[in-house]
């Protein structure tokens, strides 16, 4: 008999969750807990990876309890992870010499000015799919050798070891017996070479970052190691890894060339599968890893916007406008329209395609007439239209539409938002039945490698629609809004550079 449910660990920014999925893709137990954030400086974000090893076995332990599950009742652990946020540990004791510096840290951005300035950014662009930015684990890394008393000359004497959070994971899990990160993390430190499949020397030697810190590349659906029986009572094998968009992009079971996924979360991340070829952007999006499985290597462009949900959370939590999330369907509906308002959230800057660091957040159009309603509309609004505007860039780099688009994250459960943006992109939308699908293709991931699922077919036919939202609005309306929401872009732009 095979064992009977494979974990996901959901290792977030804010949280660790623990996901146990049956073979038809359910959920049979969940649990979460949120963990400490840091903010020594502004523009600065930490994490304790004590914490976060901390809670993620917590809850791992506990979504067993809640339905007295055994090691011996599961098959194995995927986990899926923040992306980018960089951990530096001593190979030895297990303690780490630093906070992690999570991915939303800035650090490191006049540094990344610096190497913009030496013209690095067409080679690094090509070898890594990524532009020079503080985003990624790179810098971060450099800034820690460079900053922690001693650091840089213990990594090069073998003493510390790098890695992004599923590196940490696995390698706390199996007690420092297992040194390894899955492809799609890989390319994101801004170190991996997307062709090769293996650190980028030149760049390692440009960063002076010494290779023997860095965990083995490995694909994203692979046989890692087991767990320490101490852990869990037993051995369990950890056999899947991903980034969390990556990792979603997977759970949507869009496997084929040209289906696109957009999670609408704090953030909003869109992928668009682009096959076994690595597509390099000309609109300011990401050439990305999506996932390795055996000899084979699925890539993804992706494009990233920095406000998505978090403009409801911003108008609920500063604002006032609204005491739930929840009612802002409602809100959205009780007006025909934003009376002419378009909210463009760039509070920390426009991420793709714009990449703008210096344009900030507007209300525009107001007129005596706009109400609170209208303002929650015009937040929902933005969330499509900024979805739109990565849609189009995407298109432009493969050559050709999207041929499928799925939806999925919290805020996918608004329905007027997914009505709205299947009007703006004039094409039609769905959502599954699960919306949780970055924990999902972790589970799916790491059961593909122990044949708990025996192919990808039984992940496509597990896969479910719960609705299709399809464009009704005219091209005239549709043009029109777009236009003004352009306009709206164009008066934030570069504002924080001229005040």
């Amino acid at each position: 008999m095979k064992r009977k449910y494979v974990m996901a660990l959901d290792q977030g920014t804010t949280s660790a969750r623990c996901i146990l999925y049956d073979r038809y893709g359910k959920q049979v137990s969940v649990a979460q807990k949120e963990f400490r954030q840091i903010y020594p400086h502004e523009g600065w974000v930490e994490h304790d990876p004590m914490d976060i090893w901390s809670t993620q076995i917590g809850v791992a332990q506990e979504a067993m309890l809640k339905i007295d599950a055994g090691y011996e009742d599961i098959d194995s652990i995927g986990i899926t992870n923040q992306r980018e946020t960089t951990v530096v540990w001593d190979r030895k004791t297990g303690e780490p010499v630093y906070n992690a510096i999570v991915w939303q840290c800035r650090r490191t951005a006049g540094f990344c000015d610096g190497l913009k300035e030496q013209g690095l950014e067409d080679m690094i662009s090509s070898r890594t799919g990524l532009i020079i930015d503080p985003y990624f684990s790179a810098t971060k890394l450099r800034w820690i050798l460079e900053n922690v008393d001693g650091a840089h000359e213990r990594a090069k004497n073998g003493e510390l070891l790098f890695g992004t959070i599923e590196t940490w994971l696995i390698w706390r899990l199996t007690e420092g017996a297992v040194h390894v990160t899955d492809y799609s993390n890989a390319s994101r430190t801004m170190m991996f070479n997307i062709h090769t499949l293996k650190w980028d020397s030149d760049i390692l030697e440009l960063l002076d970052i010494p290779e023997c810190m860095l965990p083995e590349p490995k694909p994203s659906s692979c046989i890692y190691g087991q767990t320490n029986p101490r852990i869990f009572g037993g051995p369990i094998t950890i056999s899947g890894a991903a980034g969390d968009q990556q990792s979603a992009l997977f759970g949507q079971a869009c496997f084929s060339e040209g289906e696109a996924k957009n999670t609408y979360g704090t953030g909003g991340f869109m992928l668009v599968n682009t096959g076994s070829r690595p597509v390099v952007s000309r609109n300011g999006l990401l050439t990305t890893i999506a996932w390795g499985i055996g000899e084979d290597v699925s890539y993804a462009i992706e494009g990233s916007v920095f406000m998505s949900g978090a403009t409801i959370q911003w108008l609920r939590d500063e604002v006032g406008l609204l005491d739930h999330a929840a009612k802002s369907e409602k809100m959205a509906r009780s007006v025909e329209n934003t009376a002419g308002a378009y909210i463009v959230p760039a509070f920390t800057g426009l991420g793709a395609p714009y990449w703008d660091p210096y344009a900030r957040g507007a209300l525009l159009g107001l007129t005596r007439g706009v109400n609170k309603n209208h303002i929650v509309r015009a937040a929902l609004e933005s969330m499509a239209y900024q979805t739109y505007d990565l849609m189009n860039a995407m298109e432009e780099d493969i050559g050709h539409g999207i041929k499928t688009f799925k939806v999925d994250g919290g805020a996918c459960a608004n329905d007027f938002l997914l009505e709205f943006q299947a009007d703006i992109i004039d094409m039609p939308l769905y959502r599954p039945e699960c919306i949780e699908t970055t924990s999902l293709g972790a589970a799916y991931l790491a059961g593909l490698a122990t044949g708990y699922w025996e192919s990808m077919k039984d992940i496509t036919d597990n896969w479910q629609v719960d609705r299709v939202f399809r464009p009704v609005m005219g091209q005239e309306k549709r043009d029109a809004l777009i236009k003004g929401w352009h306009e709206a872009v164009g008066r934030t732009l570069g504002w924080a550079k001229n005040v």
